[in-house]
């Protein structure tokens, strides 16, 4: 297993024990995406995550303190929902998508 994967897999754990249940992995090259335009890679011993222009890096060694910093962006995207989402997750996805990001 290759180190981006294992750091990626430790990631994903953690946002899950906080409550982040929908992180799914996009392509082969162990990118997460969290939310709409939320995504994490792990490059370079971080943690490298984007928000539509916002980049933020955090060190690979502490996957626990960077999901904590995901979840809190996560949390505060999920309060204030932009109107044009659900029209648009029906349209890509389907009437299955719902809250799926």
């Amino acid at each position: 297993m290759s180190e981006s994967r294992t750091a990626t897999d430790r990631l994903r754990a953690e946002l899950r024990e906080l409550g982040v249940t929908g992180v799914y992995e996009v392509g082969n090259d162990g990118i997460l995406s969290v939310w709409i335009g939320l995504v994490i890679r792990f490059r370079d011993g971080f943690y490298r995550w984007q928000e539509g222009p916002v980049k933020r890096r955090h060190l690979g060694t502490d996957p626990g303190g960077c999901a904590i910093r995901v979840a809190r962006r996560y949390a505060e995207l999920q309060a204030d929902v932009p109107s044009w989402w659900e029209d648009l997750a029906k349209i890509l996805r389907g009437d299955a998508a719902e809250d799926y990001p």
